[in-house]
């Protein structure tokens, strides 16, 4: 398995999600990802060369009322190591086009892991343009009305037990600005997301 990791790369990321905001007014955090094709072309000719095969099996968790997959690389020796991850409730079976993304992503991440490669941007640090501050903003220290970074956001501070006051109510309800792409980024996004289209046959995939 370690040989077979000296030679595996991330997949390219070719595919962008995006995570809508629970809040009415929030917006919504994209993040690209590799598809779970571009994942197992990689994986399998890795591990193939080392005498790897890779197995992902589902079963139904009457207990817990999931279904859960299995993915295990078996090694020719007899050797082997699986992992564990739950797919969704067997209710879903009901709806098969739900169930068919929860186990696609389901079989992304769990392969995925096992064999150590990254397939996704972390959402903890995305790779999105943040707007630059502005000179004025970085010279001068920042006021009541804005937030620690000099940006205009709301930083206020509630003292326990005291109510918000109109005003304060209404700088967290305030619609944050979205960030805007530069020009050579937006064209590229939009033939990246027209090629993705393209790529759509079947009603049933353009709905998911």
């Amino acid at each position: 398995m370690a040989k077979a990791q000296i030679e595996l790369a991330n997949p390219e990321k070719s595919l962008t999600a995006s995570i809508p905001s629970p809040f009415p007014r929030g917006t919504d955090q994209s993040f690209r990802y590799a598809s779970l094709a571009n994942g197992l072309d990689l994986v399998r000719k890795s591990l193939g060369r080392h005498e790897i095969a890779t197995v992902q099996t589902t079963s139904i968790d009457d207990g817990a009322g999931l279904i859960r997959l299995t993915t295990t690389l078996a090694h020719s020796s007899g050797e082997w190591v699986s992992s564990d991850w739950p797919v969704c409730p067997v209710s879903e079976t009901a709806t098969p086009h739900r169930l068919g993304a929860a186990l696609t992503y389901a079989r992304r991440y769990a392969l995925f892991t096992l064999v150590g490669i990254a397939g996704e941007d972390d959402l903890d640090a995305p790779d999105l343009p943040v707007a630059a501050v502005s000179s004025e903003a970085q010279k001068n220290p920042s006021r009541p009305e804005q937030g620690p970074s000099g940006l205009d956001q709301p930083a206020i501070e509630l003292k326990p037990g005291r109510p918000a006051q109109a005003s304060e109510r209404r700088l967290h309800t305030e619609k944050a600005k979205p960030a805007s792409l530069p020009p050579d980024a937006s064209e590229n996004l939009r033939h990246q997301l027209i090629a993705e289209l393209e790529q759509l046959r079947n009603p049933e995939a353009l709905a998911i």
